[in-house]
């Protein structure tokens, strides 16, 4: 696997992601007032270069050129969760292409991953913050210790720590993708190994890692209550067999009409960056190749 493939696999998880029918969140078809389904194409392929290169520079100015080069493409945040995700993780990748001939195990890319957040640094946390600022996210607020208004003191993996209680993707960086390989990977394998297809397996991925932690994207736009009731109507729609039966299509269904809001702040952004980040751990394990999913892509 070479950066090119790297790169390519981060831009296919992005489209994959966007076109599956989440609910709350932009999809083929379905769009928000100041947000497309063509701008995140546009994103998912602005980023395949940055990331393809993120072994070859340090991880603060991956983040940030992904951020610079979606921005010339889009107008509005479409992709910063994504890249906060998947830029580290493409890094780690990178340091294994010499080892892992065609496809790049889960527990490998792990152990890959804590090195290199362990070697984030001050100016890592710098770039992030320069990228963060540039894509202007909704509901941002502001923190007592390290806001991203202000020139960061810490490296970028204990500013993410600081953020961990009060945002999904810096919990991702405290705790080592926990969400990533142990809820979402693990989903998605199943559902292709299952034989759904790949917006089915996404939806139903999805579904999965929102019925187990509230989205914090809702809890900052709007309220932990509706994030939570959120939480609650996912994990029931996935009780009644999320989209693989009737009933739970239906539940998924009414899900979608009661996450809808004319300023969509309901929306589960998180947890959908979140998804593309495991949909990115299955392509490089090589579930592409596979019509199921492949067992090569399944955790160890």
């Amino acid at each position: 696997m070479t950066g090119v493939d790297i790169g390519a696999a981060a831009q296919l998880a992005c489209l994959l992601e966007v076109s599956a029918p989440k609910p709350g969140n932009v999809s083929a078809g379905v769009s928000f007032g100041d947000t497309t389904y063509e701008d995140f194409l546009a994103s998912a392929a602005a980023i395949g270069e940055p990331l393809g290169l993120a072994g070859s520079r340090p991880l603060g100015a991956t983040i940030q050129l992904a951020v610079r080069a979606t921005r010339r493409w889009t107008s509005t945040n479409t992709n910063l969760g994504i890249i906060l995700l998947l830029a580290p993780l493409a890094r780690a990748a990178s340091l294994l292409v010499r080892t892992e001939a065609r496809a790049i195990e889960p527990a490998a890319l792990r152990a890959s991953l804590t090195k290199v957040l362990a070697e984030s640094t001050v100016d890592d946390a710098r770039a992030a913050y320069e990228a963060i600022r540039l894509a202007s996210p909704g509901g941002l607020g502001s923190a007592d210790a390290q806001d991203v208004a202000d020139e960061p003191t810490v490296t970028l993996l204990e500013a993410m720590r600081l953020a961990e209680g009060r945002d999904g993707i810096a919990r991702e960086y405290a705790t080592g993708f926990r969400a990533t390989f142990e809820i979402g990977v693990p989903a998605l394998v199943a559902a292709r190994q299952a034989g759904l297809d790949w917006n089915n397996a996404i939806v139903q991925t999805f579904l999965t890692l929102l019925a187990t932690c509230a989205d914090t994207h809702i809890i900052r736009r709007a309220s932990r209550a509706l994030a939570e009731d959120v939480t609650r109507q996912a994990r029931d729609a996935l009780h009644r067999g999320g989209v693989r039966s009737v009933d739970g299509r239906e539940a998924v269904d009414r899900l979608s009409a009661s996450v809808r809001s004319e300023r969509n702040l309901p929306n589960p952004g998180t947890t959908a960056d979140i998804t593309a980040a495991a949909i990115f751990v299955v392509l490089l394990a090589g579930g592409w190749q596979s019509r199921n999913g492949g067992s090569d892509a399944a955790p160890r």
